[in-house]
């Protein structure tokens, strides 16, 4: 059944989605604020900023003017960076349909209130179902039309197979879960952990430590979710370990990107935006209040903060105190 979709976010992963679900059938606009962008998207078919060369369907729609974005919309998908995702859902809110269904797609944790995607935009719009899209997905991929899963999640779970069921097509195939907390904390985490196996790349320190690192990088992942209400089970699958080892094993991954420039000494000023940058810091404050041991996340954090060199850090992981790999406590 064909939909009228907003997305609002005109970079690499809004635009990728816009197309796939264009190429499904879909009423499609996209909202974004460089209004040159958005003419771009309309008149040439391309987003060249973002996705290079790939050609966008003909009859996606951009446009700077938040009204007419939303004008209709039964779906809205939130696909801004993270840490604007509260004055995104602001600027909406007045022009928002009051049936419309939210989710949120970024991956992170807002880094001023520590809130998860979807407490942001509730907070900001209270009045309608909010929930998140979430999974193993480089936009470069889903823009091409290549094959790609992943997780939608509600607070019910008929509306999330109701909502997969709608969205999914031939080239993106949703899953339904109703562990909204599980999916955001699996692809929020994950980014902190590719730009930690990233600079063990960067620092050249082998395979074998970078296996280590996505290993006991998803035993933290997977404890702190569960300490914040998730289930396990949630984590095992496509927003959690599939997001971590898509995340961690291509450059295509911008935190994996950032990571290993990080770890080889390069300037990291010039390069895009890597929301594990954003989160880790507030990411170990949660595991702090919670008494969770978040050693991999810890030590990143040093890194990135400058207070560690790569090198210090593989120190101080490999000698800490010998445990039990799954012990009955594991804080």
């Amino acid at each position: 059944m064909m939909s009228r979709i907003c997305i609002l976010g005109a970079g690499a992963w809004g635009t990728a989605l816009a197309a796939a679900f264009v190429r499904q059938g879909h009423e499609v606009r996209i909202w974004g604020r460089n209004a040159a962008t958005c003419e771009e998207i309309t008149r040439t078919h391309t987003n060249h900023a973002y996705l290079g060369d790939a050609r966008l369907p003909d009859a996606l729609e951009a446009t700077p003017d938040m009204a007419r974005a939303l004008e209709n919309s039964d779906i809205v998908l939130f696909a801004a960076p993270a840490q604007s995702t509260g004055e995104v859902a602001a600027l909406a809110a007045a022009h928002l349909p009051a049936t419309a269904v939210l989710i949120a797609c970024a991956k992170g944790i807002d880094n001023r209130s520590g809130q998860l995607q979807c407490d942001v935009i509730s907070g900001v719009l209270p009045n309608h179902s909010v929930g998140v899209l979430s999974g193993p997905s480089f936009a470069a991929d889903v823009v091409r039309g290549l094959p790609t899963a992943v997780t939608l999640a509600m607070p019910r779970q008929a509306d999330a197979q109701a909502l997969a069921q709608t969205l999914s097509g031939d080239a993106i195939r949703l899953y339904a879960s109703d562990d909204v907390v599980g999916v955001q904390i699996g692809g929020s985490l994950k980014n902190i952990m590719a730009i930690a196996v990233g600079i063990c790349r960067g620092g050249g320190m082998g395979a074998s430590a970078e296996a280590a690192l996505i290993t006991r990088g998803y035993a933290e992942l997977t404890r702190l979710s569960v300490a914040m209400g998730a289930r396990a089970e949630t984590l095992m699958g496509l927003s959690g370990l599939g997001d971590l080892v898509l995340t961690c094993s291509s450059e295509l991954s911008r935190n994996f990107s950032y990571g290993i420039a990080v770890g080889s000494g390069r300037d990291v000023s010039g390069l895009k935006l890597a929301e594990g940058v954003f989160t880790v810091t507030i990411a170990n404050k949660i595991a702090a209040k919670h008494q969770i041991s978040c050693p991999v996340m810890q030590t990143a954090d040093l890194v990135l903060s400058g207070e560690m060199s790569a090198a210090e850090a593989r120190i101080a992981l490999m000698s800490r105190p010998v445990k039990a790999e799954n012990p009955a406590n594991p804080a």
